[in-house]
């Protein structure tokens, strides 16, 4: 009998790495940058086509590579950085483990081109499939130029679940704003298509952030504010948004000796220290920096090196929660209370020239009962329950959880009342229907728009004064994708700088919004999303844009308005819930009321 257990080829073992480390283009292009830092560079250009697809280069002017070095670099388990298992807990490199360019060349086309300063000549090397195909001498510029063509070539299975140019390029734009964060002091250029997408110049780190977030005419810096704590344990530096920055689309980054990290027990922390300061779906935006001995860490607990495991985390906790609470006092944020002085109130006297109030004086007519009618009365209300139809609670033949009741025909006698501004309350002979006046209208507007882009006859109207769109780097690439989708809706728009639009004309149906506002909302929405099919993001965006349009609550409707709207509604759209799974209206059932009592 033959043995089954066998040692795996090289390039099959590079191969099933690359599934962990090299999952799509942007962690490709985080190993490739890392190693330039770790070779001290001071200015890295970063080319990229088809979102990465195609092609990723990494240019450096670090310190280069000698011929030997730059072959064995490309073995398995090869590394610089570490020699025995013990360095893993003195860590100062991005690098140790020595997989990501074997796994990279694995599954790409890779061209290498390198030299040192004390050398006069440098080193050409390509590699296939993790074989080599040409090592030569070449002169070139002092540093390391590696790319990387056609990734997952020859992995089909993998390339095929590579998400579109526009999402992978958004993946690539995340992974570079967050070594960019962490490395002011060097010098960064990101191109993508030949298109200059980002240029960060050397600065500090207030400058790095504002240069990646502060593309609006109000300074995003301005909104920050300083967090500075230095203990035996750890130190902490960075800055925390102010309350009223909080958002649903919050910047939030921690970084721990000079590498990115997600703890969401960090997290928690912060989300305390804003604890009554902003609501509960909000998050503030936050920049956090901990230096802290390497030997009180340890990284190498997740392929990505994003997940990292703290020796004392509670007390870390504390430091941060208190460090956070001290920076937001210190700038007046925080309410405080002087315990130590007392308080004197001085209630006001009653002026003796004001004579007392008097009770009011009420008059009741004895004899009136609510549930005795006059003739006159009966005569007036006979026959009401006719103009409505039962049996509007049956279930439809719609999809589940879209439409689960038949609202009933309403006429110009259906007893309508609006409540708090918010709702809008319709009797009826078997129970009660609320409707959500805000999300009606909603839903009005997302037919009409989504039946427009299908037909491609949005309706415009030009604006008066143009008004101006801001972007950051990630928010463009997602408006490229949603561009000739909303001129087909209304918008027209004409591109200023790379960072910035002017906004012509809007759809008919926008009215007052805000249009650089309402598209800020579609874009982060959509990004929130995530999905990567056309009918889903078009669905997103349509929605947004209804959500935008539609009435605000806390208008008020008169009785007109009220019927129109729902007879609009019912003859269009009475689903019960919004495509996001927002409840349109509800219904109290007479049965249901009836138990209650």
């Amino acid at each position: 009998m033959s043995d089954i257990i066998h040692l795996l080829p090289d390039n099959v073992a590079n191969q099933i790495a690359a599934g962990e480390v090299i999952q799509r283009p942007a962690s490709c292009l985080k190993e490739l940058v890392e190693n330039s830092l770790d070779a001290g560079a001071t200015h890295v250009r970063i080319l990229v086509k088809d979102g990465g697809r195609t092609l990723l280069q990494v240019i450096d002017n670090g310190k280069g590579m000698s011929p030997t070095d730059a072959r064995m670099a490309f073995e398995r388990h090869a590394t610089s950085k570490i020699q025995q298992a013990s360095d893993l807990f003195q860590l100062h490199t991005m690098g140790f483990r020595g997989e990501a360019l074997a796994s990279i060349c694995a599954v790409a086309h890779v061209e290498l081109v390198t030299r040192r300063p004390e050398d006069e000549v440098g080193t050409q090397l390509e590699i296939t499939g993790s074989n080599v195909i040409k090592q030569e001498v070449v002169q070139c510029p002092i540093g390391t130029n590696i790319r990387v063509k056609n990734l997952f070539y020859n992995v089909p299975a993998r390339r095929k679940f590579l998400k579109t140019d526009q999402t992978e390029m958004r993946n690539i734009i995340t992974e570079y704003n967050r070594i960019a964060l962490v490395n002011p002091h060097v010098q960064f250029t990101l191109v993508h298509n030949d298109e200059i997408i980002s240029e960060l110049p050397i600065s500090t780190t207030k400058q790095r952030i504002e240069n990646i977030f502060g593309h609006t005419s109000k300074p995003f810096t301005g909104q920050l504010v300083d967090v500075a704590t230095n203990s035996e344990l750890v130190n902490i530096c960075g800055f925390v948004g102010k309350p009223e920055m909080a958002s649903k689309n919050s910047q939030q980054f921690f970084f721990v000796n000079g590498r990115f990290m997600r703890h969401p027990y960090f997290h928690k922390a912060i989300i305390t220290a804003y604890s009554g300061l902003i609501a509960a779906d909000y998050t503030p935006s936050y920049f956090i920096y901990f230096d802290i001995q390497p030997d009180a860490i340890d990284v190498n607990i997740h392929p990505t090196k994003t997940e990292i495991k703290f020796a004392d985390e509670q007390a870390i906790f504390q430091i941060l929660l208190a460090a956070i609470r001290e920076a937001l006092g210190k700038f007046n944020i925080t309410p405080s209370l002087d315990f130590t002085s007392e308080m004197h109130i001085e209630m006001p006297q009653a002026s003796p020239q004001i004579p007392p109030i008097a009770m009011p004086k009420l008059q009741v007519d004895p004899s009136y009962s609510p549930f005795k009618k006059s003739a006159q009365q009966r005569q007036n209300t006979a026959g009401w329950e006719d103009l409505y139809t039962p049996s509007f609670f049956e279930p439809t033949n719609q999809e589940p959880n879209q439409q689960l009741f038949k609202l009933p025909n309403i006429t110009e006698s259906t007893p309508l009342v609006q409540w708090q501004n918010k709702y809008i309350i319709m009797l009826t002979t078997d129970g009660i229907v609320i409707l959500h006046q805000h999300r009606v209208h909603t839903a009005i507007l997302y037919k009409e728009l989504l039946k427009q882009l299908q037909q491609q006859k949005g309706i415009s109207q030009s604006l008066l004064f143009p008004d101006v769109l801001e972007l950051s780097n990630e928010d463009i690439n997602i408006l490229q994708t949603l561009q000739q989708d909303l001129q087909t809706i209304g918008f027209a728009m004409h591109q200023l700088t790379p960072n910035a639009y002017t906004i012509t004309a809007i759809p008919m149906l926008l009215e007052n919004a805000n249009p650089a506002e309402t598209i800020l909302q579609v874009i982060h929405q959509v990004q929130d999303t995530g999905s990567n099919l056309k009918q889903q993001w078009q669905e997103t965006m349509t929605l947004a844009l209804a959500d935008r349009m539609a009435i605000p609550i806390g208008r008020e409707l008169s009785d007109i308005e009220m019927r129109d709207l729902i007879m609009r509604f019912t003859e269009n759209c009475s689903a019960q819930y919004l495509s996001n799974g927002q409840t349109i209206f509800t219904i109290l059932t007479k049965d249901e009321i009836q138990k209650r009592f």
